[in-house]
C-alpha cells in the first residue's frame, strides 16, 4: 500500500504510527527545499568575490542574481502540468538532479557568461522542488498530521537562508568563492538518493494538454516586472528605452494572459482556484510572507561588511539568529495550528512587524546583541505564521488542485521576496544620494559648528584627504538613513497585513 491519506492505520494515528517510508519522504523533501533555499543568500554572499575575480561591473554582476530569479518565477507555474506528466517520482529526480548539477556548473564557471547561464539553469530546475514538495506532503498525511509535515518542510524554507551564508562563507574563507557552489553538489546526490526510494510508488502520470498561450504570457509577465523593479534605479527608470520596453511588454503580456485565461477552456492557470477564499487570502499573506523574509539577508550584509567593517564570518553568524528564531518556533508552532491558526498567523506578523520597527531604530553604532535578537524575532515570526497559514491556504482547496495551488503558491511567495528585494534596494539608493546631497550642503567653511575642537583632527577642511575622511562620513551616515528607511517600509508592509489573517476562514480538524 502507497504511504497516501488514504491508509486506515496513518488516519487514526499520530506521529508515532509513520512509517520509514513516510519519514523518508518528510527528509526528502525538507533537505531538497533546504538546498534550494540555501542558494538564495548563497549567491549575494560571494557576490563581491565573484565580481573581482571576473572582473565585473556592478551592473553586470548583477545579472547573476536577476536572471536566477526570472528563471524560478518562469518555471515554478509550470510545476503542475510537469508533475502530471512525469509522476511525482521522475519530476523530483528532474528537479532535484538538475540543480545538483547547475550547481556544479556554477562551481566550474570561469566567465561571467558561463555563471549567469548556470544560475538561469539553477534557477530553472530548482523552481518545482519547493512546490512539488508541499504538495506530496499535502496529498500524501491526512488533515491532523499536516501541520507537523509541514514544519518539517519549512525547516528547509527558514532554515536554508540562514545556513546557506555561514556554510558559503566558511567555504569561501577555507577554499574560495567556488566552493560555496560545490557544498551543494554531496547533499544534492544524497536527496535524489533519498527520492529514488521514498517515490517509488507515486509513478502515475496523466496526459494533459499544454496551454503555450497562457505560459508565454505569464513567463513574459513575471520577467518584465523583474527586470522593471531590479533595473529601473541603474537605468534611470522611464527615461531609457529598455524599461519602457519591458513595462510595454509587460503590460501586453498581462492583457493576453488575464483575458485567455478567462476565455480558455484549459487555461494555463485555472482563475476559479482563486475563488476559493482560503487559498486567495493565504496566497496573499504568502506574498506578503516572501516580502519579509529575504531583504533582511541581503541588507544586512552589506550594512555590516561596508558601514562596520564587519568580517564575513561575523556576519553570517550574526544573521543565524533568525535560524534560532525559527527553531524555537517549531517547539510549539505545531500545537499552535491546530487549537488557534489565525491567531498564529496574526501573531507571526505582528512578531515581524516588532522586529522590523527594532531595526529601523538603528543607528551607526549599532551594537550586535541589537542585530542578533532583531533578527531572532524576525525569524520566530516568519515561523509562526508560515505553518497555520500553509495549511489554512490549502484547508478547503480540491485535492486534485492541490499541485496547481501550490505552485502557485510557490510562485507569488517568490515573486514578493524578489519584487521586495528591489524596492528595498530602491529606497535605500535613493535614500542614501538624498542625504548624502542634504548633508553636504553643511560641509563650508562658514559652518562654525566644524571648527569645534572636539570634532575629529582627520576631519581637516583645508586638506584634501580631510575633505575625502569627512565625505566617506557623511556617506556612511546617509547610507545607515537609507537602510532605516527600508526596514520602516518592512515593518509597515507587516503591521498592515496583520488583518489578513481575521480574514481566512477556520476549517474544522477533520480527517480526509
Amino acid at each position: 500500500m502507497s504511504d497516501t491519506v488514504d491508509g486506515a492505520e496513518f488516519r487514526r494515528g499520530g506521529i508515532l504510527s509513520l512509517t520509514g517510508r513516510q519519514w523518508l519522504i518528510l527528509g526528502m523533501v525538507g533537505l531538497a527545499n533546504m538546498l534550494f533555499n540555501m542558494t538564495i543568500t548563497l549567491a549575494n554572499l560571494v557576490l563581491p568575490q565573484v565580481r573581482g575575480a571576473l572582473s565585473a561591473t556592478q551592473d553586470e554582476i548583477s545579472w547573476v542574481i536577476t536572471l536566477n530569479l526570472v528563471a524560478t518565477a518562469i518555471a515554478t507555474p509550470v510545476t503542475a502540468w510537469l508533475a502530471s506528466r512525469l509522476g511525482w517520482r521522475k519530476m523530483m529526480l528532474w528537479a532535484v538532479g538538475g540543480f545538483t548539477f547547475a550547481s556544479f556548473l556554477c562551481g566550474l564557471a570561469n566567465s561571467l557568461e558561463t555563471l549567469i547561464l548556470a544560475r538561469v539553469l539553477q534557477g530553472a530546475f530548482g523552481a518545482p522542488i519547493a512546490p512539488l514538495g508541499q504538495a506530496i506532503l499535502l496529498a500524501t498525511f491526512p488533515r491532523h498530521l499536516q501541520p507537523f509535515a509541514l514544519v518539517m518542510w519549512g525547516v528547509g524554507a527558514v532554515f536554508g537562508p540562514v545556513v546557506g551564508p555561514i556554510l558559503g562563507a566558511m567555504a569561501t574563507e577555507a577554499w574560495n568563492w567556488q566552493a560555496a557552489f560545490f557544498m551543494i553538489v554531496p547533499p544534492g546526490i544524497g536527496t535524489l538518493i533519498c527520492i529514488w526510494f521514498a517515490l517509488r510508488d507515486h509513478t502515475s502520470t496523466a496526459a494533459l494538454r499544454f496551454d503555450w498561450t497562457g505560459f508565454l504570457a505569464l513567463a513574459i509577465v513575471l520577467t518584465c516586472a523583474q527586470l522593471v523593479f531590479d533595473r529601473g534605479q541603474r537605468m534611470d527608470w522611464f527615461d531609457s528605452p529598455e524599461i519602457v520596453a519591458y513595462t510595454f511588454l509587460g503590460v501586453l503580456a498581462a492583457w493576453v494572459f488575464v483575458s485567455h485565461c478567462l476565455t480558455s477552456s484549459q487555461p494555463f492557470l485555472d482563475p476559479r482556484i482563486f475563488l476559493d477564499r482560503n487559498f486567495s487570502i493565504g496566497t496573499l499573506i504568502a506574498f506578503v510572507m516572501g516580502m519579509l523574509s529575504f531583504p533582511t539577508l541581503v541588507l544586512f550584509p552589506t550594512l555590516l561588511h561596508d558601514l562596520r567593517g564587519y568580517p564575513e564570518d561575523a556576519i553570517s553568524l550574526l544573521i543565524s539568529a533568525r535560524g534560532l528564531g525559527n527553531w524555537t518556533a517549531f517547539l510549539f508552532i505545531t500545537q499552535l495550528t491546530r487549537l488557534a491558526p489565525r491567531f498564529a498567523i496574526g501573531t507571526g506578523l505582528a512578531i515581524q512587524a516588532a522586529g522590523s520597527f527594532w531595526m529601523s531604530q538603528f543607528d551607526i553604532n549599532v551594537t550586535q546583541a541589537d542585530i542578533f535578537w532583531s533578527h531572532y524575532l524576525m525569524g520566530l515570526g516568519n515561523s509562526v505564521a508560515y505553518t497555520p497559514m500553509a495549511v489554512m491556504t490549502f484547508s478547503t482547496l480540491a485535492p486534485n488542485k492541490i499541485t496547481e495551488g501550490a505552485a502557485v503558491f510557490t510562485m507569488m511567495r517568490n515573486f514578493g521576496g524578489s519584487l521586495f528585494i528591489s524596492l528595498v534596494i530602491l529606497v535605500l539608493v535613493r535614500s542614501t544620494n538624498v542625504n548624502y546631497a542634504g548633508i553636504s550642503e553643511f560641509i563650508t567653511p562658514y559652518n562654525k559648528t566644524l571648527t569645534f575642537p572636539g570634532l575629529p583632527a582627520s576631519w581637516n577642511l583645508e586638506t584634501t584627504s580631510g575633505l575625502m575622511r569627512l565625505s566617506n562620513e557623511i556617506l556612511r551616515q546617509a547610507a545607515m538613513i537609507g537602510y532605516i528607511n527600508a526596514f520602516y517600509m518592512m515593518a509597515i508592509l507587516a503591521a498592515v497585513s496583520i488583518p489578513l489573517a481575521v480574514c481566512l476562514q477556520r476549517v474544522p480538524n477533520q480527517q480526509r
